[in-house]
């Protein structure tokens, strides 16, 4: 592109330059002629007074004399009443040329060995005409148009050479950014995420500049959804894998009872790899959709349903409260099971046998607040549990259980937080918004600063 620029700015200025310059230098030229032969027209003339008064030989050769011209000017006067013709200075045009001049009585040019003459007629006192022949060189005549032409040519160049610069300045400010668009192009191809191009250059190219890192960005996006998308199932395997390990403890001993203990260990693992696996992108808070939601209520019977013979097995206490009328929230019913399921998947995990748990739904106006507590140790560090990939995975943890609770609390305007319960462990805090606005940041069952302070009294 930048080489076609250059190339279509030379022709075009080229084509510019001849279209002028060579009819100025026609021009120049025949300003030259026409000054030269002013400049005869002048000498001859000076003689006309002259030969108006007298024809006498030495008087006019002194009159030619001192015109400076006496080489370059002569007069031819024709004879007359007896008296011989009369020629001055030396004779070039042709005496034929002469005759005819005389006879039109106006003044005229003719071509001689080195230049040109100029004819000019003069009427005498006696009523003849007389000739004056003035002598125009070539030299004369083209005096000074050689160097208009030069200088023609010169600017011609100089604009050529100027055009190709800034043709060339042109090109590059349009070929640099195409090049880092194709360079970022390769380097996205590559794999490489980050991959930018700057917003610069013409319009065109700042566009498509502006709609690559628009891409690009998009791209990114995508693959952080889709290992997002693949840790939250992977994570909800633990649920169901959880059930296994604890259904195996009742399996007695044996080599099957082993194998099978064994086997959900390992599956247990190679979850727990995949979680951490795809949990490299950040978390991105999904859209709410409009009309879309289910009935907390129904959902929390359903899945207490589900945990309640889990925890019976165990001798855990369990208690539900606030699900006894519909509570709808803006929350797909998938999303709630998951977040119900890991919160309370991470009481039969992080608690011993034995250990009560909690859940209460309490509706407001502008909120629904979902309390999950239980009377274990409780957390040491709810900042770094609410962190996502905090976990160590020494315990089995992979930090992503809280990080989709507050994924779904967050998606509605709200917020989650972790402080200790009334049953003296730990009480998780889901609140979602349902009109969208911010969270009211007000406790439940004691303020917030409050249950802060408690966390810091939970056990270890």
């Amino acid at each position: 592109m930048r080489w076609a620029l250059v190339k279509v700015c030379v022709a075009v200025t080229t084509m510019v330059v001849v279209a002028f310059a060579v009819p100025l230098g026609l021009v120049i030229k025949e300003m030259a002629r026409d000054r030269a032969f002013s400049n005869a027209e002048r000498q001859a003339a000076a003689i006309a007074p002259a030969l108006s008064i007298t024809t006498d030989r030495d008087q006019l050769e002194r009159v030619v004399a001192s015109a400076g011209s006496d080489d370059g000017m002569a007069v031819h006067i024709p004879a007359s009443d007896g008296a011989k013709a009369v020629d001055i200075g030396r004779q070039r045009a042709a005496a034929k040329d002469i005759a005819t001049t005389r006879s039109i009585g106006r003044a005229s040019t003719t071509e001689v060995p080195g230049g040109s003459t100029l004819l000019q007629p003069t009427a005498l006192s006696s009523g003849e005409i007389a000739v004056v022949e003035v002598y125009v060189p070539e030299s004369e005549v083209s005096n000074g148009v050689g160097t208009a032409w030069a200088v023609l040519a010169a600017v011609g160049v100089a604009l050529i050479v100027g055009s190709v610069a800034v043709a060339d300045r042109l090109g590059v400010r349009m070929v640099q950014p195409a090049q880092r668009l194709v360079e970022g192009a390769h380097e996205l191809g590559e794999g490489k995420l980050g991959a930018r191009v700057p917003e610069e250059g013409p319009n065109e190219l700042r566009l498509a500049a502006v709609a690559f890192n628009s891409m690009a960005d998009q791209v990114v996006q995508l693959l952080a959804n889709e290992r997002e998308l693949a840790a939250d199932l992977s994570h909800r395997l633990r649920t169901p894998l959880t059930v296994l390990r604890l259904n195996t403890a009742s399996l007695g001993d044996g080599p099957a009872a082993e194998q099978t203990r064994a086997a959900v260990a390992q599956l247990e693992r190679e979850v727990d790899t995949i979680i951490r696996t795809a949990r490299e992108a950040k978390p991105q808070t999904a859209a709410t959709v409009i009309g879309a939601g289910c009935d907390a209520s129904e959902v929390v019977r359903e899945r207490m349903g589900f945990w309640s013979a889990l925890a019976e097995d165990e001798g855990r206490k369990v208690r539900v409260a606030g699900v006894d009328r519909p509570v709808r929230i803006p929350v797909a019913r998938a999303d709630l099971v998951a977040a119900l399921d890991a919160l309370l998947g991470n009481v039969f995990r992080h608690t011993p046998e034995g250990t009560a748990f909690a859940v209460d739904v309490h509706n407001s106006e502008d909120a629904v607040i979902v309390l999950v507590s239980d009377a274990g140790p409780g957390i040491v560090d709810p900042e770094a549990a609410m962190a996502r990939g905090k976990g160590s995975g020494s315990d089995g943890s992979t930090g992503l259980g809280l990080d989709i609770v507050r994924r779904l609390a967050e998606s509605t305007g709200g917020d989650v937080r972790i402080g200790s319960s009334v049953l003296g462990g730990t009480e998780v805090r889901i609140w979602i918004q349902l009109d969208g606005r911010a969270p009211v940041r007000r406790g439940h069952r004691g303020s917030v600063r409050r249950r802060r302070r408690g966390v810091g009294a939970s056990r270890v």
